[in-house]
């Protein structure tokens, strides 16, 4: 029996089960339909853009091997890609073609003192000092986050910003600095 022949003998949800499982536990799994994209993005599959080796982005539907190479080589070289319109014109492309790739991308942003690495702290562990390195966040504001700790630990951002009486533009500059 073939394996055209034993797929059709699976139910459906036999076959989805299966995708599920692939999509979960192989890397290199390579998506092959906007629909296989959008289950991988319902499972939490991510591809950080900015630490995406050239298997992550040959795993996305549509990517060349070209297009992979280029887009590694450039993230290797400090550029940073914050939206989807920067992988469009990295790639010369209408960002149309790219929009149904947004569901599994993922923009974090690194701090270009750290080699890579992502510039975020707990915020229920994370020494005054240490938060004292976050920009936007002065000695006073490290003390505060330190000291109300007391009260318990934070477990959300909308919650650090309730106890402190943070202002939103601040909690915003914040947010992609802070983990719970």
């Amino acid at each position: 029996m073939g394996l055209v022949d034993w797929l059709g003998g699976l139910k459906p949800l036999e076959v989805k089960g299966s995708l599920r499982s692939r999509l979960l536990n192989d890397p290199y799994y390579r998506l092959r339909s906007l629909e296989e994209l959008q289950l991988a993005a319902k499972l939490g599959v991510r591809l950080d853009v900015n630490q995406a080796t050239v298997d992550d982005w040959l795993r996305l539907p549509g990517v060349s091997i070209h297009q992979a190479r280029s887009l590694v080589s450039l993230s290797q070289s400090g550029v940073q890609f914050h939206c989807i319109e920067d992988i469009a014109a990295a790639l010369s492309l209408p960002v149309q073609r790219l929009r149904p790739l947004a569901a599994i991308l993922q923009f974090c942003y690194y701090d270009a003192e750290s080699a890579g690495e992502v510039l975020t702290l707990n915020l229920n562990t994370a020494s005054v000092e240490a938060l004292t390195r976050v920009p936007a966040v002065d000695l006073f504001l490290a003390r505060a986050i330190v000291q109300g700790r007391q009260q318990g630990k934070y477990h959300s951002l909308a919650e650090l910003q309730q106890r402190l009486a943070l202002p939103g533009a601040l909690t915003a500059e914040l947010m992609h600095y802070f983990r719970f």
